[in-house]
């Protein structure tokens, strides 16, 4: 474990660059060997403004991380966060907590609140009004929302205490996890479902990206599938009755356009429908 957490210390950019381009090509060519849904979209058409907002996401977090790295220096120097306050304990047991609490604040909490909040969630929509949802859907999200979820994770930094060895860690994860949960893949059933209860699966965020509520409303983790069963926002549906994007924003052609994403954030609001349990 030491010898993990002091090469996450020390990632090299192009190793970071590596596993993001790696989870996105390794998880393309499975989508092509067990897809979850047979492929009826042009893939690299769908990609185009996914990999788009890939990139923005990109050189918004590059100039603003070393405000994760003085935040996390400050952290370990004052001996300050949730992690740095509890007895000693074992290095691995260190690292899984903070690597669980910067995931319960900077993904979770970040999730949820963008769906109860009504601006957060037309920024948040660009995300969900992808109508083929596949491993590049993971990094579709608007600049606006870049910024949201980045300051979720400086406050969870600075709430947990974690040294930069974990923030990379987590990242890392959370990068590669997130590209896994959204991939149009189909394992065995029982096999998805042993592996929700550790973190979450295809199956489980796919109903995340049901059109309706309130499936739409539940499913919010990305690593640990833990925080949906403690919070009551796990739920479960048959991946053959899910139909991707978002019930009061149908326009495909409208969420197919790099332009037209840009400018979702500032339609005006609609409120989203019920459906049937």
């Amino acid at each position: 474990m030491e010898q993990i957490i002091n090469y996450f210390e020390n990632i090299p950019p192009l190793h970071r660059s590596l596993i993001l381009v790696g989870g996105i090509t390794f998880f393309w060519i499975l989508e092509g060997i067990v897809p979850l849904f047979s492929v009826r979209y042009k893939k690299w058409r769908h990609a185009l403004p996914n990999f788009f907002f890939t990139l923005t996401t990109i050189i918004i977090n590059f100039p603003l991380a070393f405000l994760l790295l003085k935040t996390s220096d400050w952290t370990v120097d004052n001996q300050f966060g949730i992690i740095n306050w509890l007895p000693e304990m074992p290095l691995w047991l260190y690292v899984t907590l903070g690597v669980m609490l910067l995931d319960l604040i900077g993904a979770y909490t970040a999730h949820l609140v963008e769906h109860k909040v009504k601006p957060l969630w037309m920024v948040h929509l660009v995300h969900h009004s992808d109508h083929n949802v596949d491993t590049t859907t993971a990094n579709r999200h608007h600049p606006l929302e870049s910024l949201i979820r980045y300051s979720f994770t400086l406050i969870g930094v600075f709430i947990v205490g974690a040294p930069i060895g974990i923030i990379m860690l987590y990242q890392s994860l959370s990068v590669v996890l997130s590209q896994f949960n959204h991939a149009n893949i189909r394992l065995p059933r029982k096999v998805d479902k042993m592996i929700s209860w550790l973190v979450v699966s295809p199956d489980m965020h796919k109903v995340h990206h049901h059109y309706v509520l309130p499936y739409t409303d539940s499913n919010y983790g990305n690593i640990f599938s833990i925080w949906d069963r403690i919070f009551g926002t796990f739920m479960e549906l048959d991946p053959d009755k899910i139909t991707y994007g978002v019930d009061t924003f149908p326009n495909e052609k409208e969420n197919s356009s790099i332009i037209g994403l840009l400018k979702q954030p500032f339609h005006k609001y609609r409120k989203p429908t019920t459906g049937e349990l």
